[in-house]
């Protein structure tokens, strides 16, 4: 195995980061890398590009009906998708109840200390950019990924977005 690469896709809701980041990975696991997906979207629509479905069972979903988060097993929460990409959904709260952004750090921690990350050449961050939360930007804040890629459109909205995400990352950009 390679070293680990970990990489982050940001954008506001529906400009098109899923599909961007999704084909991206394809290309990849094409040249024979190892993937792990890590969808760090309340709407825990990350990979369904990869897996072909409607959606996959959540870390949240799951540990709210075990129990706890450890009360899962890595197999539980992974599923695996085209040519074998590794895919797993943070989820959320309902809506109205929580923080969605506690969901990305609790499905991170549990995949990290789970050996979710052992045998991958890639992880990659699907995550919502149009919400100012740090739970959302773990992956910059704990310099879990050391590629961020912001994907936009001319849209105001979309534009309001990246620059959001690109302050963010100049915040934290001192820590890795």
């Amino acid at each position: 195995m390679s070293d680990l690469r970990q990489i982050a896709f940001y954008g506001k809701g529906g400009i098109g980061k899923s599909t961007t980041s999704q084909n991206t990975l394809a290309a990849l696991v094409d040249l024979g890398q190892k993937i792990l997906i890590v969808g760090c979207d309340p709407k825990a629509d990350s990979t369904r590009l990869i897996l072909n479905a409607k959606a996959q069972d959540t870390v949240l979903h799951l540990a709210a009906q075990e129990g706890s988060v450890e009360d899962l097993e890595l197999e539980d929460v992974l599923k695996a998708g085209y040519k074998g990409i590794k895919c797993v959904e943070s989820g959320g709260p309902e809506p109205g109840v929580g923080c969605a952004g506690r969901g990305v750090i609790t499905s991170i921690n549990f995949l990290e200390e789970n050996g979710a990350y052992d045998d991958v050449d890639y992880v990659s961050y699907d995550v919502l950019g149009d919400v100012v939360c740090g739970g959302f930007a773990m992956p910059i804040r704990e310099n879990k990924a050391q590629e961020i890629y912001i994907v936009m459109s001319g849209e105001m909205m979309a534009l309001y977005a990246a620059n959001n995400i690109a302050k963010g990352i100049l915040k934290y950009a001192h820590s890795g």
